[in-house]
């Protein structure tokens, strides 16, 4: 994917974004019961990677995966601030950061609706068992897009992966640490510095990737066949 190819897949994104959130938000119901459903996932990623968290090589990586691409807390401040940035990002990024930020973003807006999707089905927003959760999932369905965003957690990993071998990226990203918190873009600087250093320390994000994807599509094929 070119440049503009990744500019127009960021540009149709953030439509996406908007209508997904704008959607939610219009149901104060459907909000609290996402708010559950998130707080059921953090909980079953943080027990499905224990082993991994555990470990020093993989720890960093698996706080990344958990708090800044699944975590339960609000991200609306810097999803806004990934939206200021975009122009500017989408004229000096490198072509392989900005397949990166696309499909990080793609990530985001894909948990965005299959969480919706999944709340709605969901009976009230008291605190989710595993049955109540297995059966949401199961109702909402939409194989194709959840296959599709166990696919780009591998495929941006293994961006990142790449980018994070690159010592000129690292100190790209912390020469901008300044200028980006003073300009207003503090949260999204901090979760790309967050996201090089864990993948760095990596030293190879093969094994890594393959474990979340394994353990990732076979929770889908149990719940969904």
């Amino acid at each position: 994917m070119d440049r503009d190819s990744a500019r127009r897949r960021l540009d149709a994104l953030v439509h996406r974004y908007q209508e997904s959130v704008a959607a939610t938000g219009r149901d104060p119901g459907l909000t609290a019961r996402v708010r559950s459903l998130a707080d059921y996932q953090s909980q079953r990623l943080a027990a499905t990677y224990a082993d991994l968290r555990r470990q020093p090589r993989y720890g960093p990586a698996v706080e990344f995966f958990l708090a800044d691409l699944y975590g339960p807390q609000d991200m609306r401040e810097r999803d806004q601030q990934v939206l200021r940035a975009l122009d500017r990002l989408k004229r000096f990024l490198p072509a392989a950061a900005l397949r990166a930020l696309a499909g990080a973003f793609e990530v985001h807006v894909l948990t965005i609706e299959l969480d919706a999707a999944t709340a709605t089905r969901l009976r009230s927003a008291d605190p989710i068992d595993d049955d109540a959760y297995a059966a949401a999932y199961r109702a909402a369905g939409r194989r194709q897009d959840r296959d599709r965003q166990i696919t780009l957690i591998g495929e941006i990993g293994t961006l990142l992966d790449s980018l994070a071998q690159r010592p000129e990226v690292g100190l790209a990203i912390r020469l901008a640490r300044g200028p980006a918190h003073a300009a207003g873009y503090g949260q999204l600087q901090d979760f790309l510095e967050r996201g090089y250093d864990a993948f760095r320390k990596l030293d190879g994000a093969g094994e890594f990737l393959a474990t979340i994807d394994g353990r990732e599509r076979e929770l889908m094929h149990r719940l969904l066949d």
